[in-house]
């Protein structure tokens, strides 16, 4: 049973570039413990919140850019890009408490006219080795 489990193993991680399973399993715990750091909430993380957009919808624009400033400090750096004449794409590059992140987060993705978006967490590395 473990035979086949590990050939896939071996498989996945020499396309993605890996030299050694020790490298592979190391990348592993890291992913949990990361993902442990967000969980617990009150961890210090880092984040991109990716949103799409109308910028048509009256007054998103501005709502955003208000919850922007609002969070001067969480919100570290933003990207905006023109998809086409309609839609925007912006990322939020943001550091603080996970359960902070989540809920400003929640709040701007709720917002009438984002059509799509995404909060991903990790881990600021201080806590890894």
């Amino acid at each position: 049973m473990a035979a086949p489990l590990v050939a896939q193993f071996d498989e996945l991680i020499a396309n993605q570039g890996y030299r050694t399973r020790s490298e592979a399993i190391r990348d592993l715990i890291r992913e949990r413990l990361v993902q442990r750091e967000w969980e617990r909430g009150d961890e210090n993380v880092a984040g991109t919140l990716t949103l799409i957009y109308d910028h048509r919808v009256r007054g998103l624009t501005d709502r955003l850019t208000m919850a922007q400033h609002e969070h001067i400090g969480l919100i570290v750096a933003t990207l905006h890009v023109h998809l086409d004449e309609h839609n925007c794409l912006e990322v939020l590059a943001m550091k603080g408490r996970a359960s902070t992140l989540t809920q400003v987060s929640d709040r701007l993705l709720s917002s009438r006219g984002v059509k799509h978006g995404k909060l991903v967490l990790t881990s600021t590395g201080e806590s890894l080795v």
